[in-house]
């Protein structure tokens, strides 16, 4: 059994480390409420964008843009993990990674070659240990999504489509649900379908000013872009909530290891002052 000091010097290791876990669960509920309104002003912009997208996989325009076509066979794919620069924040990123790897030794096994684009620290190390082909990546995000840190990767991702370099770009990210559930998602991106994304009812189509390969150009990258930002501002507000949960969890664990420790470190002063006073009665005693 250790001894007095020991015990003390262990019950001021986790109550330090409880000060710790404490101050980053306050953190990160003050910093969720904030992902959680940015991401939440994101989803209807989104949700608009995914209606155009399907009214006009659906149009019988003159022109049939590139990313509207279905490829024959697929084989190469192209995929966007979105993970968290930082840990700490319970199973979010094992969840996610654990499905892109099913999927990745999926496509493995049938002869698909596969690019990666990382956004995320976490994602872009599992990659690399993973031996994938890593093609774009970006990090160090901070707290708030920013396009102009993104579009560089998304604008590689979306130009080797283009150039035929895989036939099917896949998102991955974790989608917030509540503060005590989130979920990772695979998505397909490119080629769009429209009864994926949901079939408008009746015939949908455009007049186009000034042609339709201008606006269907802007308007499908548009759609991309909004996606993988509204896909970064889910996964930011889940970190913010794993994180919170992780730290509660994580201090409620330290202050029972205290209350436990606290309890042994009484026992044994006790039993020391029951030793010290039988060996001054026993003393008495000889006398």
């Amino acid at each position: 059994m250790p001894g007095t000091k020991e015990i003390r010097v262990k019950i001021r290791s986790v109550q330090n480390t409880r000060k710790i876990t404490k101050a980053m669960e306050m953190v990160a509920a003050s910093k969720m409420r904030r992902a959680q309104e940015r991401m939440r002003a994101a989803r209807p912009y989104a949700d608009k964008i995914r209606t155009v997208a399907a009214h006009l996989s659906h149009a019988n325009a003159e022109y049939r843009h590139p990313f509207l076509v279905e490829r024959d066979t697929v084989k190469r794919v192209g995929i966007i993990v979105v993970t968290t620069d930082k840990g700490l924040c319970g199973a979010l990123n094992t969840n996610l990674l654990r499905m892109v790897l099913g999927q990745y030794k999926q496509w493995k096994s049938e002869g698909e070659e596969v690019e990666v684009c990382c956004i995320g620290g976490k994602g872009l190390g599992f990659m690399q240990r993973l031996g994938a082909m890593i093609t774009a990546q970006a990090v160090q995000l901070g707290d708030k999504p920013q396009m102009d840190k993104l579009i560089g990767a998304v604008k590689v991702m979306l130009d080797g489509y283009m150039q035929d370099r895989f036939d099917r770009l896949v998102l991955f990210y974790t989608r917030f649900l509540n503060t005590m559930k989130q979920e990772p998602v695979m998505e397909q991106l490119l080629p769009l379908s429209g009864e994926r994304m949901g079939a408008p009812e009746g015939t949908w189509d455009y007049i186009y000013e000034p042609e339709a390969k201008v606006v269907l150009d802007q308007v499908l990258t548009r759609y991309v872009e909004a996606l993988i930002f509204q896909s970064v501002a889910e996964n930011m507000a889940s970190e913010q909530s794993a994180r919170m949960v992780a730290m509660k969890a994580a201090s409620d664990n330290a202050a029972t290891l205290i209350d436990e420790l606290t309890l042994v470190y009484n026992k044994n002063r006790q039993a020391a002052i029951t030793k010290e006073l039988s060996e001054i009665v026993g003393g008495a005693a000889a006398v």
